[in-house]
């Protein structure tokens, strides 16, 4: 990706992850003095922050992250590995999360019944499969990927691991999207941990074997 299309790209999705700012001034006077932001596995609220917080604040932290996810990215010394489509479409994920998370905070807050767990569930479940159709082909680099020592030391195993990551991650995704029916914490929980500990595993077999 050249220089003036990031700059186009992140300009766009900035301005996106201030949307919910603007979305909350207009819906300002309708909106309770405390909104609930965290929700448990049965839908119900168990977490909460004041209106000014919600609103200013929390949009704000996404715009610090998505630069700073930015900023790691293009300053890897091995960019030039990480395919500019998927870099792309890496700083395209958070400002559309966010902008779908925070709508359904402010529909919740306005008295709107919303299968909070369900649309979790869904969009953790496409996050998990976008990111594991692009991970076998990234080759090795600093900032994406399956990052241990044993991956950052062989390209070999560097490739593998990471294949083998990419079906993980997609078969995870697409769990996560069932669950969203089923709705049960430890189908999430037990997809995260298999996401997480297979692709270390596998790695480290590599090594073992002079991989």
């Amino acid at each position: 990706m050249n220089h003036l299309n990031l700059k186009r790209t992140m300009i766009i999705t900035t301005i996106l992850l201030l949307v919910p700012i603007l979305i909350g001034l207009l819906l300002w006077q309708e909106l309770p003095s405390s909104i609930a932001t965290h929700f448990n596995e049965h839908n119900q609220p168990n977490g909460w922050n004041s209106k000014p917080f919600t609103v200013f604040v929390l949009p704000l932290i996404m715009v610090g992250v998505q630069w700073l996810v930015f900023f790691a990215t293009y300053f890897d010394p091995k960019k030039k590995y990480i395919s500019p489509l998927f870099f792309k479409i890496i700083l395209w994920l958070l400002p559309i999360i966010n902008l779908v998370v925070m709508s359904i905070t402010y529909a919740i807050a306005l008295g709107y019944t919303i299968n909070v767990g369900a649309i979790v569930n869904v969009l953790v479940g496409i996050l998990f499969i976008v990111i594991g159709n692009y991970l076998h082909k990234i080759k090795q680099n600093y900032t994406i990927g399956i990052r241990i020592p044993w991956t950052l030391n062989s390209s070999e195993n560097w490739n593998k691991t990471n294949r083998v990551a990419a079906w993980v991650m997609m078969l995870g995704g697409l769990t996560f999207i069932i669950n969203g029916y089923f709705m049960q914490i430890w189908i999430m929980v037990s997809s995260v941990i298999l996401i997480v500990v297979v692709p270390v595993i596998y790695s480290f077999i590599l090594f073992k074997k002079g991989i």
